[in-house]
Formats: C-alpha cells, structure tokens, sequence
C-alpha cells in the first residue's frame, strides 16, 4: 500500500506536483512561519497555564494570589513540586485544546484530516510493521540518550530518583503528562498542525526533517545541546511514521512508549 504523501492537505498534490518550484525567499518566510506557529502556541500554553495554576493554587491554599513576592508565605516542598507538575499538566491541556480549536476554526469539519486524525485515509503501513516499530523503537531510544549523555558529558540519568516530596498523586498526575498529556500535545502540533503546514510547501523528507529539528529545539534545557541531539532520531521516526501512515496516531503512540521506557530504565531498581 503506498504511503500518503501528505494527504492531510488538500493542496499538496498541486504544490508537490507544481512545475514551478517556491522561491527561495518565499521558503524561508514559510519556514518562519513554522517557528512562529511552534513559539507562539508553547509561549500561549505555557503562559495560560502558569497563570491558571497561580492563581488557582493560591486560591485552594487561601493565599491572596496578587501579594508582593515578599510578602508570600513559604509554601513545603511538596506543594511546589505540585504546582510545578500542575503547570506542567495544564500547559499540555491548553496546547491540545489551542491546536484542535485553531484548526477546527480554519478548517471546520476538515480539522480531523488536517491533523492526521482522519481514520477515513487508508493505514498506508502493514500492522506487522508497525508493531515491530512500535516495540522495538524504545530500544533504540533508550540506546541513543544515555550513549548522547555519556558523549556530551552531561549527568543525565546519574542517580535518577523520585523526589520524596511527591506524593502518590503527584507522581501519577506527572506519569500521566509525561507518558500521555506531553505525547499527545506535541504530536498535535508538531507532526499534526506543522507537519500540515510543511508539507505545503516542502517535499515529505524536508518536513520530516523541519519538524524534528523544531521538536528538538523546543527541548532545549540544562543539559545544553545533548538533550535536543538526544531527542533527534525519536523525531525523525515519528515524523516518519506521520507521513508514512498518514496518521497521526502511531506517532502519538510511539512517542508515549518511548517516554514510558525511558522512565522505567531510569528508575528501575539497580539500573542508572
């Protein structure tokens, strides 16, 4: 069965068989668009979220929400870790319910196809195959970011414990938004609303390629450029399996597996 070449757009065919190539220029002010749809949506969430939780938190714990810094009183360290993982969650909600509403606004019924959760388009890979990847991937990935780690010299995965200050709750509401929540938020917008967009004026390999470069970038941390290199073969294949499957769910699935392992080999018992 042949792969779907970006039918989630129903003007790739024209773009992807035009005669006349975009110009250079106009690529690049796409793909500033591109970056721009990323910082925007992560900056909005984030925002949203840190702000519902503040306030919200404060409220629960009878803080007056609009107290000077210095005059705020000391909260434990398990109520920080709380709001911490809170913030976390509520970015996530607010990113899926950002992107489906934008699409839906744009694209009225056809939002579903446009961020490849449309079941009407034929699986364009063998179930067996896609199993196959879907178990043996996190192998892989667990291989490629503790052997980037030890490259890059970063602690990453050293004495890896769960805080005790999080309670039972705090810690399955963090494995939910990691293995869940994070997955299918970034998925949405990365292999969904800008895989769309990409794919309107870029061949399958360069928007599987601009969207796995973003998806690293937008992981940028404390561990300096061995984290985004860590994360570039995971979202390469899962960029991969969006065009390949022309759906958005196998991606979806592998990047919440991937986690899952991830966090199992790192807090296993005896393990780093």
């Amino acid at each position: 069965m042949k792969p779907d070449h970006g039918a989630s757009l129903p003007d790739d065919a024209a773009v992807a068989g035009s005669a006349q190539a975009p110009r250079p220029g106009r690529v690049a002010l796409r793909l500033a668009g591109l970056v721009a749809t990323v910082v925007a949506s992560l900056g909005a969430a984030s925002l949203v979220a840190l702000a519902a939780v503040r306030i919200g938190a404060d409220l629960l714990d009878g803080i007056d929400p609009f107290l000077a810094p210095g005059q705020r009183p000391q909260l434990g360290m398990a109520r920080l870790a709380a709001r911490e993982i809170a913030v976390d969650v509520g970015r996530q909600l607010v990113l899926v319910a950002l992107v489906i509403g934008v699409a839906f606004r744009r694209h009225g019924p056809g939002w579903r196809r446009r961020l490849g959760l449309d079941r009407t388009e034929p699986n364009g890979m063998r179930p067996r195959l896609l199993l196959a990847i879907l178990l043996a991937w996190p192998l892989v990935h667990i291989a490629w970011v503790t052997g980037t780690a030890e490259v890059f010299g970063a602690a990453f995965g050293q004495g890896v414990r769960l805080s005790p200050a999080l309670g039972p709750g705090t810690v399955a509401a963090w494995l939910v938004y990691a293995v869940v929540l994070a997955p299918v938020a970034e998925e949405l917008l990365l292999r969904g609303e800008v895989f769309a967009q990409a794919r309107g004026f870029l061949s399958p390999a360069a928007a599987i390629a601009v969207t796995a470069v973003l998806f690293a970038a937008a992981h940028v941390s404390a561990f300096g450029l061995a984290r985004p290199v860590s994360l570039l073969p995971l979202a390469l294949m899962l960029g991969w399996l969006r065009w390949r499957t022309g759906r958005l769910w196998p991606s979806i699935c592998l990047h919440g597996w991937s986690n899952l392992a991830l966090i199992a080999y790192l807090l296993w018992p005896g393990l780093p």
